[in-house]
């Protein structure tokens, strides 16, 4: 089988490996995709803790395709059954799973592409929100995840008030229900816009969703008097700097809401095919860059750059 693996920061060679053969409790399956995800690129930028060449297929781990054979003392999976794969090796053309990190599609999602990693994260840190019906929720960062949480948060009967960067990002956050959307341009004036919108009390939750210090700075400022301020990016590249002295006098509950137990993201992933099936979120208009296996590299690439009309990138098999 064909399989991507970086050979170094910045280099993607395609290599022929043997096909993986499932054992015990496992299930193969032949992937149809896996979504790129921002957590590819510290080992694309390179870092001296990792080391190269990766394993082929590393990286990839929001992969969907078809069960193509059982191992032994696996029920409830058929070959021919379509699935979304939370596997670690799905920048290849195959992989293995073991079948409790496999969720079932249902046929309505026959042809819809489905990284059932991030929607599940999307899911978990909606759920971790506890956002209810007439609470104003800001929301900094409309990316792919801030975009799923602007439509879960709209359909709870929140206001949502959007703050992005680009002009795309405040459109699709108005596409997916935000009642406000403010660009993330000066620090200041964004805290008293916010303060216009709520007369003076900011917001009861606040959901941070870049991975960035300024950010992270600015989600502190929007969360009002015993609030809730919710870290959903992915801050990986160092340190991190907190206003402890603002989020002691103001009495915020903060939640990092990063799972780690494989339990609860398969719970999250299964809502997500749920919550997808049923037309409540809708990420196809997120989906935005496709690349072949061969162009892993390229889509690397562009998410990192962010060029203008990004949000998402797939790489289909």
């Amino acid at each position: 089988m064909r399989a991507a693996v970086v050979a170094e920061p910045g280099r993607v060679r395609i290599e022929d490996v043997p096909v993986p053969d499932p054992g015990t409790g496992q299930v193969r399956v032949r992937l149809q995709g896996c979504g790129v995800c921002a957590s590819n690129l510290p080992p694309w930028e390179g870092r001296e803790w990792f080391t190269y060449p990766m394993e082929p297929g590393g990286l990839g781990h929001e992969g969907w395709g078809i069960v193509d054979k059982v191992g032994p003392g696996v029920d409830g999976f058929e070959p021919g059954r379509r699935v979304a794969s939370l596997s670690q090796h799905a920048y290849a053309e195959y992989d293995v799973a073991d079948a409790d990190a496999l969720i079932p599609l249902p046929p309505q999602l026959e042809n819809a592409p489905f990284p059932g990693e991030p929607l599940g994260c999307a899911m978990n840190i909606f759920r971790r929100s506890e956002i209810s019906a007439g609470q104003t929720v800001a929301i900094v960062g409309i990316g792919f995840l801030g975009a799923l949480l602007t439509r879960l948060a709209a359909n709870a009967g929140a206001r949502v008030v959007a703050v992005a960067r680009r002009p795309l990002a405040q459109q699709v956050a108005r596409d997916m229900g935000a009642a406000e959307t403010v660009a993330m341009d000066d620090h200041w004036r964004i805290i008293e816009r916010v303060k216009e919108l709520t007369n003076g009390a900011l917001c009861p939750v606040v959901i941070e969703a870049v991975g960035k210090q300024w950010p992270l700075d600015l989600a502190g400022e929007l969360t009002g008097e015993r609030g809730r301020l919710v870290v959903a990016g992915y801050h990986q590249d160092g340190l991190r700097q907190v206003n402890m002295q603002l989020w002691n006098w103001r009495g915020l509950d903060v939640i990092n809401a990063h799972e780690r137990d494989p339990r609860i993201y398969l719970d999250g992933t299964r809502r997500a095919v749920e919550a997808v099936t049923s037309g409540a979120l809708d990420p196809s208009p997120l989906y935005t860059h496709s690349f072949p296996l061969e162009a892993l590299g390229e889509a690397l690439d562009v998410t990192r750059d962010r060029p203008d009309g990004f949000l998402k990138a797939l790489v289909t098999l």
